[in-house]
């Protein structure tokens, strides 16, 4: 099998699409290939393009992290 190297264009797909398909179960591992993948761009200007999908993908971790926190929290106090 031969294996293709990405294009920066695939990069900047394959984080989108991480974007849009992660769940609260995948979302650390979801998170981890998207930062593999927004290091390997070549310039600033490449990844200036996916900072919206990364900060999006950074938030969804924050929210649903939150959210774990707090029902446990509650299942404690009763």
């Amino acid at each position: 099998m031969k294996l293709r190297m990405l294009t920066t264009a695939d990069k900047l797909v394959e984080i989108r699409r991480l974007y849009f398909t992660t769940t609260r179960d995948r979302i650390e591992s979801d998170l981890a290939k998207a930062l593999e993948l927004l290091k390997s761009m070549d310039t600033e200007e490449e990844r200036e393009r996916a900072t919206v999908y990364m900060e999006g993908l950074a938030q969804m971790r924050i929210d649903w992290g939150r959210r774990r926190r707090t029902k446990k929290r509650g299942e404690r106090r009763e």
